[in-house]
């Protein structure tokens, strides 16, 4: 053990030593720099190799300038104290750069605040003599780009070079604001087109107030501007400025502009201090993840019986099992199949949805790309959520008539208390993280506006979703929006047992009532849609407002998908029940083709609303939610069919290969974790790019990251519950069978 001690303090001391002495000589080194310009053997350091520092046939006096430049960086202060000869240079510099792209100087603003005006006032000060921090300020605030006729509209400033400007000696901070402006649409013919291009044919239309800033749904038609003043500028400050220089810039013309500076888009270096609540949801999580450490080292290492409630959180148990491609007796396989691909559409609608935020530096090109027909894959998005619904009417159904046909009863508390433990712990787990965990991982320009602000909103209304009650609140004030459909899955579960056990106990009148309850379901989208211009399909010109009020009123609506869950119900029902009927060959080839007429009409029908030409029409609008969402599910409803009755076609084959077996598996955390990994990129964004539909909506290495937190939430929060469930139901029945056999046991005594 001594021996090890005095190694390792041997080691530390060379460590300490060269360190000591690296410091020491980059020490001597900067200080030749500066004052010399050249590195000299004047210091207590050897003097460098000639052949070092010219290498590439570089020179010493060049070299020196590059190290007198990297020196200076250090002390930039002391550096410019000491240097002489730049003076001309900055001066000439400041009179011909400043003079055509002036600064955003808020000194000269009437109504802001005086704090303000005065670091304002410095702030131009400090800019003219060339000063670091003010240039850092300068440079980070957002120019006239050029591309502005392809829709390079947005300019995001450099973010971090902004917060990081900083004057200690007159106590000036950067702070980064993303303005927002709306250009009105002119009168004049010719400047219409050129503000149409500019806008990128208004392919979302918005208004500042349509929506709060913290949703998911982008305001297109706004464009954001950086600007970097000194942080004791309030956002009411900038947007008077912003005002100002604006109207000024547009006087005598017919352009008008608004604006809005947001307080949450005005951002500051602050010292990172995590709040109480984010430290003990932040506990909780390391705690959780320390007791499944410990359950998957005592499955390694316990020898014997294992405890069966310890083994359920061990993650080397749950990952056999996640990756286990063994089928339960009852699997119906094509639906594995149908729903990896509808999940896959899925990711792709909404992955185009989140693109829509993107500074894109060709977003004018990128929307005449979008405006083409086969944009119909992202723009039906509503659809591909259907055949969920009528899997899980089909699924549930099913599960329920085997109950019903060994028991003659269905245990609906058990049923309901099954459903919590396979869906809340997931659930649960999201919420906390991206309610207190999130928001403090990362930042950008616009990480306040769909990250931070979206926390908030959880933050209040995080209940409503653990009640699955959250879509009747409406979809601005929506925490995970994109769990609405969790909340309608759930509620229509919540009723199932009655619609199911009404079909079993008198066939012919339940089929009536649901068939009944189908088309008025079916019968209210029409009517809605028609009466109150809604649109399931999101059409070229689509406005925010048309979005909201579509998902409000019908959309995230139980009441208004409950067609596809009937057509589930009756699907189960009859693969149940009537598992053996005999179908001709031509029985099977009409089929085939009624479902690829289905399939057809109802994912290629709307792409013509798809075309920059299009112009809204209320009956359009109103068949494709009547209709398509049917169509749309018999398709993939005929397949499940014909393929468990044992006629397997080529579609069949493919949707019930076992590899899906997995996607099932993670579907669930796949939904739940895919908007937070879309807008976390969002979030972070720092600057423009080119924009590609494929590699923009097929980012594979977005895709990877849905896919692992995906597999890790399954592994940590979803399958360690679900085998919690399966202990306590075990529990139940075990002392179900014993009390049984007691009561046996007494009634042969008695007899």
């Amino acid at each position: 053990m001594k021996c090890l001690f005095s190694i390792f303090l041997l080691f530390f001391l060379f460590v300490f030593t060269n360190i000591q002495c690296n410091l020491e000589w980059k020490s001597g080194v900067a200080e030749n720099v500066l004052k010399n310009g050249l590195v000299s053997n004047k210091s207590n350091v050897s003097s460098l190799p000639l052949a070092n520092l010219q290498q590439n046939n570089v020179g010493v006096n060049v070299r020196g300038k590059d190290y007198r430049g990297r020196a200076c960086l250090k002390n930039l202060t002391e550096c410019r104290e000491k240097g002489d000869g730049y003076q001309s240079t900055t001066d000439r510099l400041s009179t011909i750069l400043f003079s055509s792209l002036p600064p955003f100087d808020l000194s000269k603003v009437d109504g802001v605040n005086q704090k303000c005006r005065k670091q304002s006032q410095k702030y131009v000060q400090d800019l003219n003599a060339f000063q670091y921090w003010a240039l850092q300020m300068y440079d980070s605030t957002a120019k006239l780009p050029s591309g502005l006729l392809n829709g390079n509209v947005n300019q995001f400033g450099d973010f971090d070079m902004c917060l990081a400007a900083n004057s200690i000696e007159h106590d000036i901070k950067g702070q980064y604001c993303l303005a927002s402006m709306e250009v009105q649409t002119p009168q004049n013919h010719y400047l219409t087109g050129l503000y149409q291009l500019v806008h990128a044919h208004h392919h979302f239309k918005s208004k500042l107030e349509d929506v709060s800033p913290g949703h998911r749904v982008p305001r297109f038609s706004s464009i954001n501007w950086a600007l970097c003043v000194p942080a004791s500028c309030t956002s009411e400050d900038v947007e008077l400025g912003l005002e100002t220089y604006v109207n000024k810039m547009v006087e005598g013309t017919e352009l008008r502009v608004r604006y809005e500076v947001d307080p949450s888009m005005c951002q500051k270096k602050t010292e990172w201090q995590l709040p109480l609540s984010s430290r003990i949801a932040l506990a909780g999580f390391v705690l959780f993840f320390l007791w499944e450490f410990f359950a998957t080292v005592y499955d390694y290492y316990a020898v014997g019986e294992k405890s069966k409630w310890i083994m359920a959180f061990s993650v080397k148990e749950n990952f056999i099992s996640c990756f286990s491609f063994k089928r339960s007796p009852d699997d119906i396989q094509a639906v594995h199949g149908i729903r990896c691909l509808n999940a896959l559409l899925l990711l792709a609608s909404h992955k185009s949805m989140a693109t829509f935020f993107m500074p894109y530096a060709n977003r004018t090109q990128f929307i005449e790309y979008m405006g083409r027909p086969f944009s119909v894959i992202g723009r039906a998005a509503s659809l591909y959520t259907d055949p969920f619904i009528m899997m899980s009417g089909m699924l549930t159904t099913y599960s329920l008539l085997g109950r019903l046909r060994r028991a003659n009863k269905i245990d609906v508390g058990q049923e309901y208390v099954s459903r919590l433990f396979r869906i809340v712990p997931a659930f649960a787990a999201l919420i906390a993280f991206c309610t207190f965990l999130l928001p403090w991982i990362d930042a950008g320009p616009l990480w306040h506006q769909v990250v931070t602000q979206h926390s908030d909103i959880c933050k209040k209304n995080w209940w409503r979703n653990l009640l699955f009650v959250h879509n009747y609140f409406g979809f601005e004030d929506m925490c995970l929006t994109h769990t609405h459909h969790v909340g309608i899955d759930t509620q229509l579960f919540f009723v199932s047992p009655f619609l199911v056990y009404l079909l079993w106990k008198w066939p012919r009148r339940g089929s009536i009532i649901l068939i009944s309850l189908a088309t008025i379901s079916t019968v209210m989208r029409f009517y809605v849609s028609y009466t109150m211009r809604l649109s399931n399909y999101v059409h070229f010109g689509t406005s925010i407002q048309q979005l909201f009020q579509t998902a409000d009123h019908m959309y995230i609506l139980p009441a208004h998908r409950a067609t596809v869950y009937i057509m589930g119900i009756f699907l189960g029902y009859i693969l149940r029940n009537f598992s053996h009927i005999q179908m001709t060959k031509f029985q099977i080839n009409l089929g085939n083709a009624v479902a690829l007429f289905s399939f057809c009409v109802s994912i290629i029908g709307p792409s013509f609303m798809s075309s920059i030409e299009y112009e809204y029409q209320p009956l359009d609008a109103a068949w494709y939610a009547a209709v398509s969402p049917i169509l749309w599910c018999h398709s993939f409803a005929w397949i499940i069919f014909t393929w468990h009755l044992g006629y397997k076609g080529l579609l069949g084959r493919i949707f019930s290969d076992k590899i899906f077996i997995f996607w099932t598996k993670i579907s669930y955390t796949v939904y739940l974790t895919q908007f937070p990994v879309y807008f976390f990129n969002v979030g972070t964004t720092r600057s423009s790019s080119e924009a590609g539909f494929f590699w923009s909506t097929f980012n594979l290495k977005e895709y990877v990251w849905v896919i692992g937190l995906s597999l890790m939430l399954t592994l940590t929060f979803e399958m360690p519950f679900q085998k919690v469930r399966q202990i306590l139901l075990s529990n139940q029945r075990n002392k179900k069978i014993n009390e049984e056999e007691i009561v046996a046991a007494k009634k042969e005594k008695v007899s």
